[in-house]
């Protein structure tokens, strides 16, 4: 199951108006519910373009993370943060699928991802040609209630909750108070530090470089 190439096809398409989950709504982000619809036109999707799709969230993740540590007095020597940007295949995997868990749960924060943005989510899987393990996990991660611990749980680190965190903010609308809410209990279940809470929130808010 290759999840990083998946997330990443799926974060660049974000940027354009080819994606077909764009193309079939033909609305603007954070107005339906579907996975690509709502990773598409507003202030984010210029970022992801910048930095190369998945990698636009481990950059984001390392500034934020990064400067918040030396908020809290630095980090031992050699402790970078390891974030999906600049770690070895393995390892970007599993960070991939805690980012795509925290992407589908997101998706589903308004209340519901409905039959109709369900089949133009799992439409995506055909037209890219991703595997069965793929499809049934996605499937899986759709069926399944809303649960911000059970989401939490992928956040081994604090780099993958960050990058959690970050992803659900690409997605949610913070003006929405079923989503706001959901955000921020996504966060108290990752045990993000609120100082952390709010540079990840922040970096997402700067003007791209």
């Amino acid at each position: 199951m290759k999840i990083q190439g998946f997330l990443d096809h799926l974060l660049k398409s974000s940027s354009g108006s080819g994606s077909v989950l764009n193309a079939d709504f033909g609305k603007g982000a954070i107005s339906g519910g579907a996975l690509g619809l709502l990773l598409g036109k507003n202030k984010t999707t210029r970022k992801l373009a910048t930095y190369g799709g998945l990698a636009a969230i481990g950059v984001m993740a390392y500034r934020a993370y990064g400067e918040y540590k030396q908020q809290q007095g630095g980090f031992a020597a050699g402790a970078a943060p390891q974030t999906v940007d600049r770690l070895p295949p393995p390892q970007v995997e599993l960070h991939s699928q805690a980012i795509l868990k925290a992407l589908v749960a997101a998706a589903k924060a308004d209340g519901h991802i409905d039959a109709r943005e369900r089949e133009v989510i799992e439409g995506e899987f055909s037209r890219v040609g991703t595997d069965a393990d793929l499809q049934q996990w996605m499937h899986a991660e759709l069926e399944k209630p809303l649960d911000p611990a059970e989401v939490a749980r992928a956040g081994s680190t604090p780099e993958i909750a960050s990058e959690m965190y970050l992803a659900s903010l690409l997605v949610a609308d913070e003006q929405n108070f079923m989503e706001r809410a959901y955000l921020d209990e996504l966060a108290k279940q990752l045990k993000l530090d609120p100082a952390l809470k709010a540079q990840l929130e922040r970096q997402l808010a700067q003007p791209q470089d």
